[in-house]
């Protein structure tokens, strides 16, 4: 596993073989972030359900400002730290050791909000659709924001409330839809 873009484009990751993880492939990540290259300059990430960071990491390659790692995985969390050293960003890099609704919870309460939600959770989970109402709720996605959905199962609406299907695209048996935040 590699970064595949940006000042770190090449550099190895820790993690891959890592038991309960499943890395997006370097030909969805690649086809992910030209699509959403657009939105990376200076943005505030989060990476949820990070794992060892990989797509978290790749944003920040391309220039975001800061991500927010989470995961509540003892194991990866300790691969995803030491990704983040062997890369020299953990000045750009929180990491959060927290179940996804705590952590969704912990930004609203926090008030912390983000131009860009990468979310991969373990396709057994299932968890996407109240993943998206917890962040519309919350009210955790910045004006023209968007969040970026890995999955394998069925697929989902084209619209949540202020949240429109911007792309999807079919990679094999898993989805990738990206929703962007339309302001009125």
């Amino acid at each position: 596993m590699r970064v595949i873009s940006g000042y770190l484009k090449g550099k190895t990751l820790e993690g891959y073989n890592t038991p309960g993880t499943r890395p997006t492939m370097d030909r969805v990540k690649e086809s992910l972030f030209a699509s959403i290259q657009g939105f990376i300059d200076n943005a505030i990430v989060l990476d949820l359900f990070c794992g060892s960071g990989s797509l978290g990491i790749e944003a920040l390659s391309m220039n975001a400002n800061t991500c927010y790692f989470v995961d509540n995985g003892k194991e990866i969390l300790s691969i995803l730290n030491k990704n983040i050293n062997n890369l020299n960003i953990k000045d750009k890099s929180i990491i959060l050791n927290k179940d996804y609704r705590d952590a969704l919870f912990y930004f609203k309460n926090n008030n912390i909000k983000f131009n860009i939600i990468l979310v991969d959770a373990p396709y057994k989970l299932q968890v996407m659709e109240e993943v998206i109402e917890l962040i519309n709720s919350y009210d955790l996605l910045l004006d023209n924001g968007i969040i970026v959905l890995e999955y394998s199962f069925d697929k989902l609406k084209d619209s949540y409330q202020n949240l429109i299907l911007y792309k999807n695209k079919k990679y094999g048996d898993k989805y990738v839809n990206i929703y962007k935040k339309v302001v009125d």
